[in-house]
């Protein structure tokens, strides 16, 4: 295949994370651009969303399998987080200028138009390179597979969960004999939790962090308790909603109660708070390394089932083959071969906080030594994810129309009952709605999802 028409340029470096420069939105990492000048056999165009640790995470691997495949030329781009990556990818799909391998993630793929803008994975060549079905969640595989095809190859999940300071909760005799915080089962064991954990932590500082103005956060959230309750979003024919308002509006006012008891400050930075004595916050599993690294005696866990069922809200950074008129060959291989190699040898992956999807990584004895990665490993069992369907996933539709209703509900500026009709009618418009990619509508692309 011939090389995209894209320059790779220098990486600018900002404080707390990386900035991309150029119309295309991205930079040139680790030694992806040697590859041109390659000797190799085979060349490999590899094109993902990855920046600060993780994007240092995935060198390191990409780097390892040069190492070990000589013959095999990776030439890698990491592209502008979020909607840009998206845009750019579609259009290289829909133009036949698309990288041999891309990432994705999982709740996007359903409105990605797998099997034209997506090509599906050839399994028996990823079993060649040791990675089968058997080896992953049976849950997890499943959301990959569209119209019995996989179209997905999921590297990880990534969790929201419950941070929490050992020095503190000792203090308000929260920990358990493990060392580890108590467990809380309703939502009336958790204020209660909360109330101790207040009397007994630093003053000027919040309780908890709820990033309670963030509409891609309050939206994670709102899905892993919902989901705790056994609420649902539509039938199996995508054709009715079943979004139960009662349900919904149990969430919101359960959110909205960590503000007006006074357990949150509002738009408090939490990871920082945290850091300086907050007894708790709810981050993405991305913050381990930063607590870290801040040499903090904490500990993570699943978010709490105050509603007596085990769910966090789970996505999926996945490997796709965009599309490509001519796929196939020595490069298609290499790039099955690249995909299986790194899902394989995601220990260091895993040092980034997220849970490697293939599950003989999670049984190794130095995964297990991983603290606090070992506490909330569980987390792979009980996933909270969004519907599949095409207006779902990552900065995607459904989190940029409803997101900001839950947040308007939490921060007080609506009632949650009313913020919960409102999240139903919209739901009902976005059914009805049409795929931009594939110009159907969730039911009419109802085999697919």
């Amino acid at each position: 295949m011939g090389q995209p028409g894209l320059n790779r340029r220098q990486l600018l470096g900002a404080a707390g994370g990386l900035a991309v420069a150029g119309a295309f939105g991205f930079a040139a990492l680790g030694t992806g651009a040697d590859a041109l000048a390659s000797t190799a056999r085979t060349r490999v165009r590899y094109w993902n969303l990855f920046s600060g640790g993780d994007g240092s995470n995935m060198i390191a691997m990409l780097d390892a399998f040069r190492a070990s495949h000589p013959g095999i030329a990776v030439k890698d781009a990491t592209l502008q987080w979020g909607s840009p990556y998206y845009t750019k990818l579609a259009m290289a799909a829909a133009g036949n200028r698309a990288p041999d391998l891309g990432v994705m993630h999982m709740g996007r793929v359903a409105g990605f138009s797998p099997g034209r803008l997506l090509d599906p994975w050839d399994v028996g060549l990823l079993a060649k390179y040791g990675v089968r079905e058997a080896d992953y969640n049976p849950r997890l595989w499943q959301r990959g597979v569209i119209d019995g095809k996989l179209y997905a190859l999921p590297l990880d999940i990534h969790v929201q969960l419950c941070f929490y300071r050992r020095d503190v909760l000792k203090k308000a005799g929260l920990l358990g004999d493990d060392g580890r915080m108590i467990p809380v089962t309703s939502t009336t064991e958790w204020f209660d939790v909360l109330k101790k954990a207040k009397a007994a932590q630093k003053k000027g500082l919040q309780t908890i962090g709820l990033w309670t103005n963030d509409q891609n956060f309050q939206w994670w959230f709102f899905v892993a308790f919902y989901t705790q309750l056994g609420g649902q979003w539509f039938n199996d024919a995508r054709t009715e909603v079943l979004f139960d308002t009662g349900k919904a509006t149990q969430v919101l006012e359960f959110f909205r109660q960590h503000v007006t008891d006074g357990y949150v400050i509002p738009g408090a930075p939490t990871g920082e708070q945290f850091i300086n004595g907050a007894p708790f916050t709810w981050e993405g599993n991305w913050s381990v390394p930063v607590f870290s690294a801040a040499k903090l005696d904490y500990g993570a866990t699943p978010l709490p089932p105050v509603f007596g069922r085990q769910a966090t809200h789970a996505e999926s950074h996945s490997f796709v083959l965009p599309h490509q008129a001519g796929r196939g060959g020595a490069t298609n291989e290499a790039a099955h071969q690249l995909a299986a190699y790194v899902v394989r040898h995601a220990l260091q992956w895993a040092a980034g906080g997220h849970i490697p999807a293939y599950t003989p990584t999670l049984s190794t004895a130095a995964y297990k030594k991983l603290q606090p990665q070992n506490e909330y490993v569980s987390a792979m069992d009980h996933q909270a994810t969004e519907p599949k369907v095409w207006f779902a996933g990552s900065t995607g539709i459904l989190a940029q129309d409803l997101g900001p209703m839950v947040v308007s509900s939490t921060m007080g500026s609506a009632k949650p009952a009313s913020v919960a009709r409102k999240m139903k009618n919209q739901l009902v418009k976005l059914l009805a709605g049409k795929n931009p990619m594939d110009g159907k509508t969730a039911a009419q692309g109802g085999a697919a999802a």
